[in-house]
Order: structure tokens, then C-alpha cells, then sequence
């Protein structure tokens, strides 16, 4: 990995002349292809419920289905668990906190959680723990311990809030800050409690008043609902109910719930930074490249965002995994689409979920119109 030469948060001014020009939806003459194609993705998961949605210069096609009995509430309707797809939320959040001035990034986050602690001679920052090079590992040392009674129902209740501001407080860094990536749910949600800390406002009300009223988000969140709302997740068999995903102290990392249309909102504030309202500058920080890493430095990772080339531009994207729910959101600047997909199965080996909604957004340009 080697560090990225554009300065943190910043927006490259060729891509933000880019990428904040208007673009009139096109006339459409695939739909019908497009709808076939995601309900072959619907049945290739092979999971109790499963929603693949597409959003194309904002003309928006969506397929469901599942092996599951259709639910009460229309499968559409249903807010779905994101897991780690909760983190590009956590970036936009502190994008918006930076553009409002009321943050910079590059605050110690020991000084957050703790004002009277001194920050050290090499401090993990609040962009260290977003863009994993906090140098903390995925889960706490004792998170095992912890969670062990709970593994197979809800391990991550088992580790509240203050537990893993302690166990940050606590935690010798191996490496130096800004030296190396390793993907940390742990600095994710440290990274929730310091922007609770420093704004004394607590996550989950700064996301809602930052980014998800602004954007008319109104069936998403991280609460948890019910069945009227909320889709059940199911284990690896895809038969067997598991309960509702509790986060615990990891709200910042994992806690969203949201259902497919809102997601294809947030993803379309994306495509059209201009046209949404939040900060233009801010969606467009999200994805600016931080970082470089593996063979040829193609691996590229922004401050939400995984990044991948492909023959006409990038693509972003971020997956996540519950105990009984998968998601997928991405999106294709060069092309004005985003996608979501969503099931309610666990992850189970040579899982189909991933691969099959990686495959939709590459293939864009491609037959996928």
C-alpha cells in the first residue's frame, strides 16, 4: 500500500467538473432486457427473499423474489440489514461534518472520546479509523470472549459502546497510523463514538440530521424495527429464522437498515452530487482515492468507497453481512448507474450473493443497459 498523493478529503477538480455536470436521462430502450436480467440474478442467490435493483440516469427497474413464501409485506417494502454496506453512511456523515467546518478529519480521536487525555506523538485521526489505517485490528482483542455465548444469535450486542471506547483506549497500535490498511469494524465504530464525542450528539441523530433527512431517507435508519418493517434474515440453509442484527457498540460500522428505493436514493445523490442536498463536496469526497494498495495498485480505496477500473471508468461499490442478511451497493459514474441488491441468507461458502451483484455493476455497458 503506499499513500495517496491527493490531500484528505479532498475532490480532484477534473472529477468534480465531471462529475457535477447534469445529464438528461435518456430514453430507454432496454428495461424489458434489464428486468430479465435481474430476476436471473433474484434466482442465482438462491436466498428466502432477494431484491436486485437498478437505477439507470435515474429510471429505476427492480426484481424480487426468493425460495421463502412471499412475506406480508411486499419483499420492495421491507427494510433490509446492511451490515458493512452501514459504512459509506459513517463516510458521508463526517464528509458533511468537515464541509460544515465543524470537523477537519485529521482530529486525534483519543481527544474526541477523551478532551484531557494528551494525543501522542503519532495519533490515530478520525480519517485513519474511516479509511482503515488506524492500525487496529478487525475486532477488539476480547471480542471473542465476549461474544462467544452469543455467536450464532447476536454476538456484537455483547460489546456495548463504552467497551469499545475502553478497548480502543486501551488498544498499542502495532503499526504507525497511515502506514498500512487493514480493514477494522472496530476503528469504523470508534469512529462513531469520537463524532458523538466531539459534537455531543449522539450517532445515530447526526446521521439522521446530516445525511438521512436531507436526502428524504425516511425508511432508513438504525433502529430496529419489526416484521412489519424489517426483513427476517435466515442461517446458511436459508430455512432457519435468525433474530434481528444488533450492533451493539459497532453502530457505526454495521447498524443501518434501509429499504431498496431509499438505497437507490442514496446511491443517485452520488451520480448527481449537484442535484442532491447534501454537499456536493462532500459526496464527491467520498469517493476521491485516499489510498493504493496490492499488486499494480489497482486495489483502490476512497473514504467510503471500494474502487475498481473498468474499460470506461470506475466503479464503487461496498458489500455487508449480517448474521442472516447480505447487501451490495455500487455505483458507475461513467454510465449513471447505481445498484442495489439485497437477501436474506447468510454468508455461506462459494456464496453467490456477492459475485452475482459485482458482475451486474462491471458488466454495465456491456448488455446490462
Amino acid at each position: 500500500m503506499t499513500p495517496a498523493t491527493t490531500r484528505w478529503p479532498g475532490v480532484p477538480e477534473s472529477e468534480a467538473a465531471h462529475a457535477c455536470q447534469r445529464r438528461l436521462p435518456p430514453v430507454e430502450s432496454a428495461d424489458l432486457d434489464r428486468s430479465d436480467r435481474l430476476a436471473e440474478a433474484v434466482d442465482a442467490v438462491d436466498a428466502p427473499d432477494a431484491v436486485f435493483a437498478v437505477s439507470r440516469h435515474g429510471r429505476r427497474t427492480l426484481r424480487s423474489g426468493g425460495t421463502a413464501p412471499p412475506p406480508a409485506v411486499p419483499r420492495p417494502e421491507l427494510r433490509y440489514e446492511l451490515g458493512s454496506a452501514s459504512k459509506p453512511f459513517t463516510a458521508l456523515l463526517l464528509a458533511q461534518l468537515i464541509r460544515r467546518g465543524l470537523l477537519t478529519g485529521g482530529e486525534p480521536a483519543v481527544t474526541c472520546l477523551r478532551p484531557d487525555r494528551a494525543p501522542g506523538a503519532c495519533p490515530v485521526t478520525l480519517a485513519h479509523l474511516l479509511t482503515h489505517t488506524s492500525g487496529l485490528p478487525a475486532l477488539p482483542a476480547d471480542f471473542l470472549v465476549r461474544a462467544l455465548p452469543a455467536w450464532r444469535t447476536n454476538p456484537y450486542a455483547r460489546y456495548p459502546g463504552p467497551r469499545v471506547v475502553d478497548a480502543f483506549l486501551r488498544h498499542r497500535p502495532r503499526h504507525r497510523p497511515g502506514t498500512r490498511w487493514h480493514y477494522s469494524n472496530f476503528g469504523v465504530a470508534v469512529l462513531g463514538h469520537a463524532l458523538a464525542s466531539a459534537t455531543r450528539t449522539a450517532w445515530e441523530e447526526l446521521l439522521a440530521e446530516l445525511v438521512l433527512d436531507p436526502l428524504a431517507l425516511d425508511s432508513t435508519g438504525a433502529w430496529q424495527g419489526g416484521p412489519g418493517s424489517d426483513a427476517v434474515g435466515h442461517g446458511k440453509d436459508g430455512r432457519s429464522p435468525v433474530p434481528p442484527f444488533d450492533a451493539g457498540g459497532f453502530g457505526a460500522a454495521g447498524a443501518v437498515r434501509a429499504t431498496p428505493q431509499d438505497l437507490l436514493t442514496f446511491l443517485e445523490a452520488h451520480l448527481d452530487p449537484l442535484g442532491a442536498a447534501v454537499s456536493a463536496e462532500a459526496l464527491l469526497s467520498v469517493r476521491t482515492p485516499v489510498l493504493r494498495r496490492g499488486l499494480g495498485h489497482r486495489h483502490v480505496h476512497t473514504t467510503g468507497w471500494f474502487r475498481h477500473p473498468t474499460d470506461r471508468g470506475p466503479m464503487y461499490f461496498h458489500s455487508g453481512a449480517t448474521l442472516g442478511q447480505q447487501a451490495f451497493l455500487g455505483f458507475r459514474p461513467d454510465t449513471g448507474t447505481a445498484l442495489v441488491a439485497l437477501c436474506t441468507r447468510r454468508f455461506r461458502a462459494h456464496d453467490p450473493f456477492v459475485a452475482t451483484a459485482y458482475s451486474l455493476l462491471a458488466r454495465e455497458g456491456h448488455g446490462l443497459r
